[in-house]
């Protein structure tokens, strides 16, 4: 399994172009829809958790993955996984970069990549908010999830309004949440 992860996260390294949101619907590919080793609802909960501790996404995501999945040793093989690509690439593109960037023929990649990464984030925005707002079944009215609705509509509303930070977003929808829980 280790092999397997290691391979996978390789993966994730080499096309999660445009940063860590980007490569959040490729880990979920790898993990849960093709090898089967988390639920939708974990693998939700590992980037929630990983969201919120300091540092890259990708790199916490694939240490949380692998610690979940094959403890430490995982960790230390999914987060080698996603770097080690992105470090050689770096190595070559900056090296590339830094000799033609003057060529307008770079300032039009670059400008073409854009949309794509603009796409992978959505993507991953948009499962993330169905699996909240109806619980990983299919997206009908009887599957929806009020309270979390709620939530997510003052939460968008408050950072639209008052440009609150996203820590206390987090900090102030966990503490309704958790007492709207606790007493319904």
């Amino acid at each position: 399994m280790i092999f397997k992860l290691f391979l996978s996260f390789i993966q994730v390294g080499l096309f999660s172009v445009g940063g860590g949101y980007a490569a959040i619907p490729l880990i979920q590919n790898q993990i849960v829809s093709i090898h089967h080793l988390m639920t939708l609802e974990e693998f939700t909960d590992l980037i929630t958790i990983a969201e919120m501790t300091p540092g890259p996404i990708s790199i916490n995501s694939a240490t949380f993955v692998g610690t979940r999945l094959a403890g430490v040793p995982g960790a230390i093989i999914c987060t080698l996984g996603c770097v080690l690509p992105a470090f050689c690439i770096c190595l070559a593109l900056a090296y590339f970069y830094y000799k033609y960037r003057q060529l307008g023929g770079v300032q039009k990649v670059l400008a073409a990549l854009r949309p794509a990464v603009v796409a992978l984030i959505a993507s991953a925005g948009l499962s993330i908010l169905l699996l909240g707002l109806f619980g990983g079944g299919a997206p009908a009215l009887a599957n929806l999830h009020v309270i979390e609705l709620g939530l997510f509509a003052v939460a968008l509303f408050a950072l639209r309004r008052w440009h609150l930070s996203a820590i206390q977003i987090i900090f102030g929808t966990g503490v309704v949440g958790t007492l709207l829980y606790a007493f319904i």
